[in-house]
C-alpha cells in the first residue's frame, strides 16, 4: 500500500476517563475515496475513537497523521480546517433557518459587511446541482423529512471542502428507500475522491458499503478486514468475542389467550392515524411495523399520554386512560421513545439522576427527604441488572454509549411496577451484543407478566421477539400476523400495501 494513499492514520491513540482506559493503543488508516466502517460493541470505544480524531477529546497518548503530516485536533474547528467533518446521528441543524443558511453558517458570503443572500443561495444552487440533490435552498429545515435533513448535513459538509466525513449511525431514522438514497450519495462521494468513516451497527450496511472494516472489542483494535473478507458470521465473533445462537422462535408468531390489559377502539389523530383497534394480553409482546410516517410511534405517545386523540377509546385494565403522563406512569405505564436524547433521558444529568427521575415518588414515600443513599441504591440496582458501563453513577448520560444510554432509559422503568411498557425502536444505533441484552430483558418482561407494545423498523428485530405483529400503512391496520411463520416478505409486502392470501402456514 502506497504511504499517499492513505489521508488519516491514527497511530497507538490511548484515552483513559476516571482512570479507566477507553482506548488502548487504536491504530486506524483511512484511504483516500475509501468507505472504511468501524463497528464495536457499544462500550468497544467508536464514540470515544471519533471525538479524539474531531477534536471533542484530547488524546492521552498517540499520534495524528493527515496528508502525511503530523497533526494536533484539540478542538473541532482544528478538524474543521484539516478537512474533517462530522455527521451525528443527532443532526445539528438550526430548525428555523434555510437549507442555504444552515450549509453556510459560519461562511457567509459578504459585501461591504452586509449578507449577499443572492450569492449565498447561488453558492448552494451550484452545490446541490453538482452532487445532484433535490433540495430547496430556501426551503426551512424543520419542515424537510430526516434523510433531507441529513442531505443538508452532507452538503454543509462538502461547502467546507471536507476530505473526510464521518458518519455516525446514518441509517438510524431512515427508511429504506431514504436508506437507499443515502447509499448512492455515498458512493458517488467516494468517486469524487471524498472518505467516508462509516459508523453502523448494522451488518448489512457494511457489509454492501465497506472497502475495508476496522473492529474494536473493549476499547482495542481487535482486526481489519478487507471487504472480501467481511462475513456477517465472523464479524459478530469478532465484536462479542463469542458465537451468538438466533432464538428458535424468531419468524414464528404466538398467539396469546391470557386476560386482556389494554383494548384500543378506534383511535384517531386527525392527519397522523385513524380508526386503530387492538386488543393487548397479559405478558404478550405486540410488535406494530410499517413504514416511516405510518403513524406507529404516534400511537404509542397517545397511549402514554404525551399525545391527545381526537377521537376513541383506551381502556387499562378495564378502565378508560383520560389521564395525564403522570397518571398514566403511577398506573404502570413506562416509555421509551424513538429519539432517547431529547425525550428519553437528560443528557447534562448524571446517570443516577436520570434513573431516580421518574421514581421520586417511590422514594419519598412518607418522608419529608429524599436521602442520597436510597438514590445511589436505586441507581446501583439498575446498573446491576442491565450491566450499564461504566458503572459509574455520576457519570453524564450523554456521555455514555448509545447502547449504555438506553439502557439507562428502559432501567428508569424497571425500578417501578411496570404493567405496560411501549417501546420505540429499542436497538435503533445499538451493537450486536446489546441488542442481545434488550431482547433478553423484554422477552423477561414479558415472561413476568408486563404487556410490552414494541415499534421497529428493524424486520428481523420485529419477527424474532413478537408475538404478534400488526402492520401499519398510511395511518390504519393494514394486516394483523397472529400465527404461524411470518417473513420479511410478508411485512414488507403489507407494509408496501400489497395484500397477499394469508401465508400458508396461516390457511
Amino acid at each position: 500500500m502506497n504511504v499517499d494513499d492513505i489521508l488519516l492514520r491514527a497511530v497507538d491513540i490511548e484515552k483513559s476517563f476516571s482512570g479507566v482506559k477507553v482506548l488502548k493503543k487504536v491504530g486506524l488508516d483511512i484511504r483516500r475515496g475509501e468507505v472504511h466502517a468501524v463497528m464495536g460493541e457499544n462500550g468497544a470505544g467508536k464514540s470515544t475513537l471519533i471525538k479524539v480524531l474531531t477534536g471533542v477529546y484530547p488524546r492521552d497518548e498517540g499520534k495524528i497523521f493527515f496528508n502525511g503530516a503530523s497533526v494536533t485536533i484539540n478542538s473541532r474547528q482544528d478538524a474543521k480546517d484539516l478537512g474533517i467533518a462530522v455527521i451525528y446521528q443527532e443532526l445539528s441543524l438550526i430548525p428555523t433557518l434555510t437549507v442555504a443558511q444552515n450549509i453556510l453558517l459560519g461562511q457567509e458570503i459578504c459585501r461591504a459587511g452586509i449578507l449577499d443572500n443572492g450569492a449565498m443561495k447561488l453558492a448552494i444552487r451550484k452545490l446541490i446541482e453538482t452532487y445532484g440533490f433535490s433540495l430547496n435552498p430556501d426551503a426551512i429545515v424543520e419542515t424537510l423529512s430526516i434523510a433531507q435533513r441529513q442531505t443538508v448535513e452532507i452538503l454543509k459538509a462538502l461547502s467546507m471542502q471536507s476530505s473526510l466525513i464521518i458518519m455516525d449511525e446514518p441509517t438510524a431514522s431512515l427508511s429504506v428507500k431514504e436508506s437507499e438514497n443515502l447509499f448512492q450519495t455515498i458512493g458517488a462521494l467516494k468517486k469524487r475522491g471524498v472518505s467516508i468513516l462509516y459508523i453502523s451497527h448494522r451488518l448489512e450496511e457494511v457489509y454492501r458499503l465497506a472497502d475495508r472494516l476496522t473492529i474494536l472489542r473493549d476499547g482495542e483494535r481487535i482486526a481489519v478486514l478487507s471487504q472480501g473478507e467481511i462475513n456477517p458470521r465472523d464479524v459478530i465473533r469478532l465484536m462479542i468475542g463469542k458465537e451468538l445462537r438466533q432464538s428458535e422462535h424468531a419468524g414464528r408468531m404466538r398467539p396469546s389467550r391470557p386476560e386482556v390489559v389494554l383494548r384500543v377502539r378506534n383511535l384517531s389523530r386527525r392527519g397522523v392515524f385513524s380508526d386503530i383497534s387492538f386488543d393487548l394480553h397479559r405478558g404478550e409482546v405486540l410488535g406494530i411495523g410499517g413504514l416511516v410516517g405510518s403513524g406507529r410511534s404516534e400511537i404509542l405517545h397517545c397511549l402514554f399520554g404525551s399525545d391527545r386523540p381526537d377521537s376513541g377509546d383506551i381502556l387499562f385494565e378495564g378502565k378508560p386512560i383520560r389521564g395525564t403522563v403522570s397518571r398514566n406512569i403511577r398506573s404502570g405505564f413506562g416509555l421509551v421513545p424513538e429519539d432517547r436524547r431529547t425525550q428519553g433521558f437528560i443528557p447534562l444529568l448524571s446517570m443516577k439522576r436520570n434513573i431516580v427521575l421518574t421514581n421520586y415518588d417511590h422514594l419519598v414515600g412518607r418522608r419529608l427527604f429524599i436521602s442520597g443513599k436510597s438514590e445511589l441504591a436505586m441507581c446501583r440496582d439498575a446498573i446491576q441488572r442491565l450491566d450499564i458501563r461504566p458503572a459509574n453513577s455520576e457519570i453524564h448520560a450523554g456521555n455514555l454509549s448509545g447502547g449504555n444510554q438506553q439502557k439507562v432509559v428502559v432501567g428508569k422503568w424497571l425500578m417501578r411496577d411496570l404493567k405496560m411498557l411501549l417501546i420505540d425502536e429499542p436497538t435503533a444505533g445499538i451493537d450486536v451484543g446489546v441488542k442481545e441484552d434488550i431482547y433478553a430483558l423484554i422477552g423477561e418482561l414479558a415472561e413476568k407478566g408486563v404487556a410490552v407494545i414494541l415499534v421497529s423498523s428493524d424486520l428481523p428485530e420485529l419477527l424474532r421477539i413478537s408475538h404478534r405483529i400488526l402492520v401499519m400503512r398510511k395511518g390504519r391496520i393494514f394486516r394483523e400476523f397472529s400465527e404461524g411463520s411470518v417473513s420479511q416478505e410478508d411485512v414488507l409486502k403489507a407494509a408496501s400495501g400489497i395484500q397477499d392470501r394469508e401465508i400458508e402456514s396461516n390457511e
